[in-house]
């Protein structure tokens, strides 16, 4: 029986609503269902997933105003205040006609694949398939090392928090070690065990994420000491001795960066989200929108209300922010109740970082990729989660969080990994639209387009994209030991030889590209 026939004699109104609503649950609408035939994939999973939930899901993983206190020492040296702020409010701008391009695509194709899906339906045929494997391992490690980042993160901000009410205490690198693969233990339960819950807990969780930036920003304003205003907006600092301020201020862009990377993390869910042509570039856009703003305005606000910049870089705690809280309440209690929200806010975005590097594995690997391709797509039977790509992105981030042990230098290098792979990701993806748009080959059918605007858009998000790129290999200062080197470009290089010399001797002759398997749909 179709289930579009309701007309049919002897069949019971009700029972077919029931059994549309099951089928949209499992399988979405109508649209999803021909996205998926036109993309040649199987729905596996069911799409729990709705407007509000994504959009909780990206406010979460992105975390703008959370992590834009936790990395804004970056800024705050190369920059100062000045630097911060402005470099925000242009990275934000950056970000938002870059998500802007990506969201088009999306609705033009949304899979869990993302950027290497595009790039090798997009590409020039003669170079999808290179081209797309390459994004395709970048946006996999991207994602691993950003999961592996923030797990770290979490994993010593409790490990401040710690210090902060016992100053007797002489914290280790293994004991933030193990914290660390607590938290991507915690990820790992939640994905798994509570994975039908996830878009209720995204829910709830962005309510937190709310109140807590209005409580924390009031506090501040409140009762911290302000600085001059002019100062604040005006005033441009080299502290990392590049010799000249703009030098020092764009190599501060990082602070700007991180805290707004990440809205493609929506695509790669795009499987459980029902009518996901539509309701992506929505969430991706307004993401971008809202966290933006409540990022620029915590950063301003905590520009202000920072005090003695000396003092609080050098925090016991290893975390900027737990000093400032203390100096503005004068009490462990207080900052250690306005730290807890942010740490916990931090726990959450790996937990939907786990999820969606997962997704993003588990759609490179169905496309036949990378090494045990069938084991890493599974998705068993009433998990309705790539349950193998979920517990091996927990075994990454607990390998990874194993070097901060030896040294922090080395992890926080690895890590970075994830910036400039995403960044490439985007790039290529993007790159690929301007060259459809400027040859004016056919774009495919979507239900977001940027129109007359597209090529424009398109441009202007490249040109940011290349020039973030470059910096975010910069090292903190132009002369560093080898403890202050930015090693990213030997992580990155390395990792591009090694998913090219795969392509050589094995991707090559198990890999057509996702391009290979697509339908063309009767209009």
């Amino acid at each position: 029986m179709s289930i579009d026939d309701k007309d049919s004699p002897g069949v019971d109104d009700a029972a077919v609503g029931d059994h549309d609503n099951h089928v949209d649950e499992i399988k979405g609408n109508a649209d999803d269902r021909a996205d998926m035939y036109r993309m040649g994939k199987v729905q596996e999973m069911r799409r729990n997933f709705r407007f509000l939930s994504i959009f909780g899901f990206s406010m979460i993983l992105m975390a703008s105003w959370e992590f834009s206190l936790s990395v804004s020492t970056i800024g705050l040296v190369n920059g100062g205040t000045a630097g911060l702020i402005w470099m925000f409010f242009i990275c934000w701008i950056g970000f938002l006609l870059v998500n802007t391009s990506m969201a088009e695509m999306a609705s033009m194709a949304p899979t869990s694949g993302g950027q290497y899906h595009w790039v090798s339906e997009f590409a020039p045929p003669q170079y999808q398939k290179f081209m797309s494997y390459i994004m395709g391992w970048m946006c996999v490690l991207g994602w691993q090392t950003s999961c592996a980042s923030s797990a770290y993160i979490a994993g010593t901000q409790i490990q401040g928090l710690v210090i902060l009410n016992h100053p007797e205490y002489v914290p280790e690198a293994w004991h933030g070690t193990l914290l660390s693969i607590a938290v991507a233990a915690f990820s790992v339960v939640f994905n798994t065990f509570l994975a039908r819950k996830l878009p209720l807990i995204e829910g709830v969780v962005l309510i937190i994420h709310i109140f807590a930036f209005f409580g924390i920003f009031v506090t501040l304003w409140v009762l911290s000491p302000r600085a001059d205003a002019k100062a604040v907006f005006t005033e441009f600092s080299d502290g990392g001795g590049w010799g000249s301020l703009g030098g020092s201020t764009l190599v501060g862009v990082l602070a700007g960066v991180l805290p707004l990377l990440g809205a493609d993390a929506a695509v790669h869910m795009s499987e459980e989200l029902r009518d996901a042509g539509r309701t992506l570039p929505r969430s991706m856009i307004m993401t971008t929108v809202f966290n933006g703003a409540l990022g620029w305005i915590m950063v301003i606000t905590y520009c202000f209300c920072i005090g003695n910049l000396e003092e609080v870089i050098m925090s016991p705690t290893g975390y900027p922010f737990m000093q400032v809280f203390y100096n503005s309440t004068q009490s462990t209690k207080s900052a250690t109740a306005m730290s807890v929200f942010l740490v916990a806010m931090t726990v959450f975005s790996n937990l939907t970082m786990v999820a969606t590097s997962s997704r993003q594995l588990f759609a490179f690997a169905r496309d036949h990729a990378v090494p045990f391709s069938p084991w890493f797509s599974k998705v068993p039977t009433g998990w309705d989660v790539p349950l193998n790509a979920i517990l091996t992105t927990f075994l990454i981030s607990s390998l990874l969080s194993l070097i901060n042990i030896g040294s922090a230098v080395a992890l926080n290098s690895i890590t970075s990994l994830a910036t400039t792979s995403l960044l490439s990701s985007y790039i290529v993806s993007i790159g690929c639209m301007i060259w459809r748009r400027w040859t004016h080959s056919p774009l495919l059918p979507s239900k977001f387009s940027l129109g007359q605007w597209g090529l424009a858009i398109n441009i202007a998000s490249e040109a940011f994209l290349v020039v973030v790129f470059v910096l975010a290999f910069m090292p903190s200062n132009p002369n560093p030991t080898a403890a202050e080197m930015n090693w990213n470009i030997l992580i990155y290089g390395v990792v591009a030889l090694f998913s090219l010399a795969y392509y050589v001797f094995r991707g090559t002759h198990r890999y057509e590209g996702p391009v290979a398997y697509t339908r063309t749909l009767q209009q």
